[in-house]
């Protein structure tokens, strides 16, 4: 089992996840959504076509991109729609779609979330703990199992907190996959990534302290 089989079954993973970014995934053309800043813009709009994807949430990622100077091959893409279209009701469509998701996710991590950018700023001004800040925030926003190590593996130097993260994320990618689908299994695995979240995001100023 992989997040898609959560994010399917589970749909109120996706339902928090959206109100965590303060926007409903129907209303990119919404006054509130042109109020937030980039980055919650070009999140929301990667979560729309990763959970939904279609011509039109492609589009709306593709017309944010060309305002914000931000070079995305969307036609790459396209051809995630068509097997979409292709393995939709097929027996074993389940365990296609998971392989899908997968390359998806390693698709949309090819955008990188703008609090990198950030993070890099703040780097270069040698504002560790902001630079930290920001570049946790990024990867709350990757979806890519090997993205999000990567990334972990690249903050260790300066945030060893990052290295224990990565342990527990492979923990976590661990029950993922040997979870039931049932109910009561799904409750129990999102429970567990989001108390993984809420520790990424908790930022340990001793660890921050220790890297000055």
């Amino acid at each position: 089992m992989n997040w898609s089989i959560i994010f399917f079954i589970a749909m109120m993973l996706l339902l928090l996840r959206i109100l965590r970014l303060r926007i409903r995934a129907n209303t990119s053309r919404s006054e509130s959504f042109k109020r937030l800043p980039a980055k919650d813009q070009l999140a929301v709009l990667k979560e729309c076509l990763l959970n939904n994807p279609s011509e039109t949430n492609l589009k709306n990622l593709a017309d944010f991109a060309e305002r914000a100077s931000i070079e995305i091959d969307i036609e790459s893409y396209r051809p995630f729609l068509k097997s979409q279209l292709a393995i939709f009701g097929r027996k074993d469509a389940i365990a296609e779609d998971n392989e899908l998701y997968i390359a998806e996710s390693a698709w949309m991590d090819k955008i990188r979330p703008l609090e990198f950018q950030e993070a890099d700023t703040f780097k270069s001004e040698n504002n560790t703990q902001k630079y930290i800040e920001s570049s946790l925030e990024g990867i709350a926003r990757l979806y890519s199992d090997n993205t999000i190590l990567d990334e972990l593996a690249k903050l260790a130097p300066n945030y060893p907190h990052a290295s224990e993260l990565a342990e527990s994320y492979k923990q976590l990618m661990q029950k993922r996959d040997e979870s039931g689908a049932d109910d009561k299994s799904l409750e129990a695995l999102r429970k567990l990534k989001d108390a993984w979240e809420e520790d990424l995001l908790n930022v340990r100023l001793v660890d921050i302290g220790s890297r000055r």
